[in-house]
C-alpha cells in the first residue's frame, strides 16, 4: 500500500515538503484499508444465526465509512492548495476509495445478510406470484371474452328496455317539473297577494294612525284654547269682581265720610240750639 502511495506522489512531481504532507495525511488511511481488507475477508455470513459476524460487519462498515468520509475531507482541504496537489490528492483519494468502497460494500452485504436473503426470497416469491397471476389473468381473459359475448347479446336487449324506461322517466320528470312549476306559480301568486295585502294593511294602519294623531293634536289644541279661554274669562271675572269690590268699598267709604260729616254737622247744630225758658224746647236761632 505504501509503495502505491509513494509511486503516486513521485509521479505527481510534487516537491519533497508537499510530498511529505501527502504521505503524512494519507499514509494512515492506506494502512487502515490494508488491515480491513484482510479483516473483512474473515467475516463471512451464511446463516441467520451469525449475529456476531453481522454486528462485526456493521462495526467495520461504519468504521470504514468514517475513514472514507475523513479521506474525502482531507482531499478537499489539501486540494485547495494547488492544482498539482489536487491531481495528486484526487489520485490518492480514488485509489483509497477504490480500495475501501469494495470492502465497505462487501461488509454491507455481510451486515445485511438476513435482509438481502429475505429480499431474494421475496423477489422469487414475487416472480412466482406474477407468473401465477399472469396465467390466471389469461384464463380469466378467455372466460371474460366468452362472458362478454353472452353479455353483449343480453345488453342489446337491456339497452332497448333501458331506452324505453328512460323515455318514460323523462316523460314523468317533465310532468313532475310542470306540476312543480304550477305549484311554484301558485305559491308566488299567494306570496305576492299576501305581500300586497300586508302593504295595504300597513298603509291603512298608517293612515288611521296619522288621522288619529291629527285628531288628537286638534283636540289637544282645542282643549288648550278652551282652557286658555276659560282661564282668561275667569281672570276677567275675578278682575271685574275685584274692581266692583274696590268701587263698593270706595263708595261705602264716601258714604261713611258723608255720614260722619252729617253727624258732625248735626252735632254742631245741636250745640247751636237754645232752650226756651218757658217751654223748654230747643231751637236753632236764625242767623
Amino acid at each position: 500500500m505504501e509503495n502505491k502511495l509513494e509511486v503516486i506522489i513521485k509521479e505527481s512531481g510534487l516537491e519533497e515538503t508537499k510530498a511529505d504532507v501527502l504521505l503524512n495525511n494519507f499514509q494512515e488511511y492506506f494502512k487502515v484499508a490494508s488491515e480491513w481488507e484482510q479483516k473483512a475477508k474473515k467475516i463471512v455470513v451464511k446463516d441467520e444465526t451469525q449475529i456476531e459476524e453481522m454486528k462485526m460487519a456493521r462495526i467495520g462498515r461504519l468504521f470504514l465509512r468514517e475513514k472514507r468520509i475523513a479521506v474525502e475531507k482531507v482531499r478537499k482541504q489539501l486540494k485547495e492548495q494547488s492544482l498539482r496537489e489536487g491531481k495528486a490528492i484526487d489520485g490518492i483519494s480514488n485509489v483509497l476509495k477504490a480500495l475501501i468502497v469494495p470492502i465497505e460494500q462487501y461488509l454491507d452485504q455481510q451486515e445485511h445478510f438476513v435482509e438481502n436473503k429475505q429480499k431474494e426470497e421475496a423477489e422469487k416469491k414475487r416472480i412466482a406470484v406474477e407468473k401465477r397471476l399472469e396465467e390466471e389473468q389469461l384464463a380469466k381473459e378467455e372466460a371474460d371474452r366468452k362472458e362478454q359475448e353472452r353479455i353483449k347479446a343480453e345488453n342489446e336487449k337491456l339497452k332497448e328496455e333501458a331506452k324505453e324506461k328512460e323515455r318514460k322517466r323523462l316523460e314523468r320528470e317533465a310532468e313532475i317539473e310542470k306540476e312543480r312549476q304550477d305549484e311554484e306559480a301558485k305559491r308566488k301568486a299567494i306570496e305576492e297577494k299576501a305581500i300586497k295585502e300586508k302593504e295595504e294593511a300597513e298603509k291603512e294602519k298608517k293612515e288611521i294612525e296619522d288621522k288619529t294623531r291629527k285628531e288628537k293634536e286638534i283636540a289637544e289644541e282645542k282643549a288648550t284654547q278652551e282652557k286658555l279661554a276659560i282661564e282668561r274669562k275667569a281672570k276677567e271675572e275675578r278682575d271685574k269682581v275685584e274692581i266692583e269690590k274696590r268701587e263698593a268699598e270706595e263708595k261705602a267709604e264716601i258714604e261713611k265720610q258723608k255720614l260722619i260729616k252729617e253727624q258732625e254737622r248735626l252735632q254742631e247744630e245741636l250745640k247751636k240750639q237754645i232752650e226756651c225758658p218757658f217751654c223748654h224746647k230747643k231751637f236753632t236761632p236764625n242767623k
